[in-house]
């Protein structure tokens, strides 16, 4: 099963073309991913079921961002033109694989790793009984991907320009150092006995921790996201609030705001607007209990208030405890003029 972006717009534009991407439509099914096919409009209906285009172009265009893999049956110096202007970042362009209409190459052409076109590639040859061809350096050397790893193991990556010196590092067979106080990386290196030391605490290095600890400009930060933060507040409340809220309050308890997993509240706001924005702009998942599950929950700082508005003793902080599933609050009741704020932390993610 694809790792991150099942969804796939297979492409083609010519007879032998269609009918490969009709193959390949199939064979992706089978694999586990969500495939759409697309051909011009003078072959959808006899190589169909699939959803016509006038041009290749406005096609890729329009359906860049809505697929996490392009794959397109066509020349790769056409491909490569028509997707120039539409590229952004590594961290958010699709993958996209090229192959001949022979079907003989599939060839990762774009986000090999963290937009899983390397694996798109091999999907594809298989169903094609082709050669997925990879031009990534730690692929073609066996050698650990950092993004990769990070990926794999729940790690948001601080600052995605440092991975560039990491992996050229590790390419080159040169060791790269690790500070991982708390496990968070260091048992999932065992693959990888020569790449990797970790008693050296000079920079540069690649730092895995929760806490703002001290970093050099340097270094590779990842960031476990195990801090679950629940999340009490009146209706109404404004999004800066919030937002300022957590803010201050993260960096006062040296929590890094990239290791939030998620954010808790009680069901009744689970459609507040400010809360929903707030999630949707970090990309956090918003968690919702019943007041049934937050009223078993015991905290440290109970409020008879709360008590009498809604039921329940607790919100911010029987959220935080239940979402991170554990009885202990690294952040306690801290309060804004309409919003309150607690966080736990959970266990680390589990690997993919």
């Amino acid at each position: 099963m694809p790792a991150q972006f099942p969804t796939v717009a297979v492409y083609a534009l010519t007879r032998r073309g269609a009918a490969l991407a009709g193959r390949l439509t199939r064979g992706l099914a089978e694999a586990g991913y969500a495939p759409a096919l697309y051909l011009p409009r003078r072959l959808a209906d006899e190589f169909g079921p699939a959803r016509p285009f006038e041009t290749l172009g406005q096609a890729l265009a329009l359906n860049f961002n809505a697929y996490g893999g392009q794959v397109v049956v066509a020349a790769t110096g056409l491909a490569v033109r028509l997707i120039a202007p539409l590229l952004k970042s590594k961290t958010s362009d699709p993958a996209v694989v090229v192959l001949p209409q022979d079907g003989c190459f599939a060839i990762s052409l774009l986000s090999g790793h963290l937009g899983g076109g390397n694996q798109l590639a091999k999907a594809a040859a298989r169903i094609t009984e082709g050669q997925a061809v990879i031009s990534t350096a730690t692929d073609i050397e066996d050698r650990p991907a950092l993004e990769m790893l990070a990926r794999d193991h729940g790690l948001a990556v601080e600052d995605h320009s440092r991975l560039a010196y990491f992996s050229r590092s590790l390419v080159e067979g040169d060791r790269v150092r690790i500070s991982d106080p708390r496990g968070f990386l260091a048992p999932h290196l065992s693959p990888w006995p020569d790449s990797f030391e970790f008693s050296d605490p000079s920079s540069p290095r690649v730092l895995v921790d929760y806490l703002l600890t001290p970093a050099h400009p340097l270094d590779l930060v990842l960031r476990p996201r195990i801090i679950f933060l629940g999340l009490g507040c009146h209706r109404g409340v404004a999004q800066a609030e919030l937002e300022d809220l957590i803010d201050r309050q993260l960096a006062g308890h040296q929590l890094a705001k990239e290791a939030v997993a998620a954010l808790a509240t009680v069901e009744t706001r689970a459609e507040e607007p400010a809360l929903v924005s707030l999630c949707r702009e970090n990309d956090w998942p918003l968690i919702t209990f019943t007041l049934a599950e937050l009223g078993r929950v015991k905290t440290p700082n109970p409020s008879e208030t709360v008590n009498k508005n809604i039921g329940v003793t607790s919100v911010c902080e029987a959220a935080a405890l239940l979402a991170a599933r554990t009885d202990h609050l690294v952040m306690t009741k801290v309060k804004s003029p309409l919003a309150t704020l607690a966080a736990a932390v959970g266990a680390a993610p589990k690997a993919a």
